[in-house]
């Protein structure tokens, strides 16, 4: 449970330090920000995106992506905007601790169960864009432990 609790202090402060927020993204894309409708900006003050919207408008709902791809088609070209998320498995295993007596006393080992959490990524939501405008997304489940 310690560990628990460090990684999500970490995390915590980690994210403290580099806090990328709508208000941050807005003022940094103001001019974007005010082109857009005033439902887009509604939408995009509470974290929403819509089909038709501007990557900018996007990008201020949701920030950076994680991952970036462009392909073509006989369509044309598009620009996929991946987002990861990371969700925390519980890591259990056996272990012993040893107690003794000193150099000739003695020495036993009791077993005890241990866990542990170990960080597992997976894409949680995706954009596809053509001609800079969303033509597509969807937001995906987070996977079962």
């Amino acid at each position: 449970m310690k560990k628990l609790i460090g990684l999500v202090l970490t995390g915590l402060l980690a994210a403290g330090c580099a806090t990328s927020t709508i208000e941050s993204r807005t003022r940094e894309r103001a001019v974007a920000y005010a082109a857009l409708s005033p439902e887009w900006r509604d939408l995009v003050s509470h974290s929403q995106i819509k089909v038709g919207m501007p990557m900018d408008a996007v990008y201020i709902a949701w920030g950076k992506p994680t991952q970036v791809f462009v392909s073509e088609s006989s369509d044309g070209t598009s620009t996929t905007w991946r987002y990861q998320a990371t969700t925390y498995q519980e890591y259990r295993y056996w272990t012993h601790s040893y107690y003794g007596g000193g150099r000739y006393g003695y020495a036993y080992a009791a077993p005890r169960l241990e866990y542990d959490y170990v960080a597992s990524p997976y894409v949680a939501a995706e954009v596809v864009f053509e001609k800079g405008v969303v033509k597509s997304w969807q937001n995906l489940s987070q996977p079962k432990p």
